[in-house]
């Protein structure tokens, strides 16, 4: 598995062979526009007058101190590299002062971004948010594979539409954030198949048309921005009327109660420990019970172990906070149900 940069600019953890797909389709064209902007944020962030100059000068002696020295957190390559022991500045709109950011950590999201770092070990355990970098080739064990971009469009919608299909071309560029071109050419290539859905066209591959049987029924406690949550953007079918309760404003899901392939709910840990769920509409005494044991099943695997989310989802922060809060039903009611042919 790789941390690495891809759709929509965002860290994803992927397979070693997907890292070629994901390259070739999305970082590469995100890398060119990212460097557009350190290079803007260093010459209004007053470092330098000439962004793109300084960024040629100090980059291959990066590399060089990574290459020398292995795995190195952040703070250690800033005493090493001359010039990194500043913070860039940033200004909104209306000029005034919004933040700032340590000047090596911006350097290095823009080499992983161009593919030529990526987050290796965490500083401490495996619920550190600090990681050290590692050069990408001696990380993968080699260069990364040259694709078109084509070829690598129509591997990763192939292997979108077998885990999530059927789904839009809404769903797909938002979840790839390619523009329309991209993917309907992707589409093309793979050959998939339209089919009818409740909100519009959906598609397929070729070899999943067949009709599956209805699976007996489940229940799970998702977490934050796991993918089944995060794999369509048209969600109705599956989230109902929950969207503005479960979702933040980006768009990002906090953890999620799942029943029979439907978000009814979320759930969050506390400090210390328990992991409390909130239902938003009545799911049934025998759900309930199913949720119940799914509960205790994650609490006792966790054991002592207590995550602090990067963000909260509105109900993430409400579970999180109220102490006294019991564990409770209510009926609210989900939108038409569009049923999977798989799952």
């Amino acid at each position: 598995m790789v941390r690495f940069y891809g759709m929509r600019r965002t860290l994803w953890v992927i397979e070693r062979s997907l890292v070629p797909s994901v390259h070739n389709s999305s970082t590469r064209a995100i890398g060119v526009s990212e460097r557009a902007r350190t290079i803007r944020l260093l010459e209004e962030g007053g470092v330098t007058e000439d962004g793109g100059a300084w960024l040629d000068e100090v980059i291959p002696r990066i590399l060089a101190v990574i290459r020398e020295h292995g795995e190195i957190l952040a703070r250690d390559l800033t005493r090493k590299v001359s010039g990194l022991d500043q913070k860039i500045t940033f200004y909104n709109r209306a000029g005034k002062q919004a933040g700032s950011t340590g000047l090596s950590s911006r350097t290095l999201v823009q080499l992983a971004v161009e593919s030529r770092v990526v987050r290796a070990h965490p500083a401490g355990t495996w619920i550190s948010g600090q990681y050290r970098w590692a050069e990408m080739e001696d990380w993968l064990g080699g260069p990364i594979e040259e694709l078109t971009i084509e070829e690598a469009s129509s591997i990763l919608v192939g292997r979108w539409l077998h885990t999530f299909g059927p789904g839009t071309e809404a769903d797909l560029r938002w979840w790839t954030g390619w523009p329309a071109r991209q993917v309907r050419a992707a589409l093309e290539t793979v050959g998939a198949v339209e089919v009818g859905l409740d909100d519009g066209t959906g598609y397929l591959v070729k070899d999943d048309l067949d009709p599956v049987e209805a699976p007996e029924p489940w229940v799970a406690l998702l977490p934050s921005l796991d993918p089944t949550t995060m794999g369509w953007k048209e969600r109705r079918w599956y989230l109902g009327a929950h969207a503005d309760r479960l979702f933040d404003r980006n768009g990002n899901a906090g953890p999620t109660v799942w029943v029979d392939g439907q978000i009814v709910g979320a759930w969050a840990q506390r400090n210390d420990g328990e992991i409390v769920y909130d239902l938003l509409e009545d799911v049934g005494r025998e759900a309930v019970g199913s949720i119940e044991a799914r509960a205790r099943d994650l609490q006792e695997w966790m054991g002592d172990v207590t995550i602090t989310p990067r963000f909260r989802s509105p109900p993430d922060k409400d579970l999180g906070a109220s102490a006294g809060l019991s564990r409770r039903r209510s009926g609210n009611g989900l939108g038409p149900d569009r049923r999977r042919l798989r799952r």
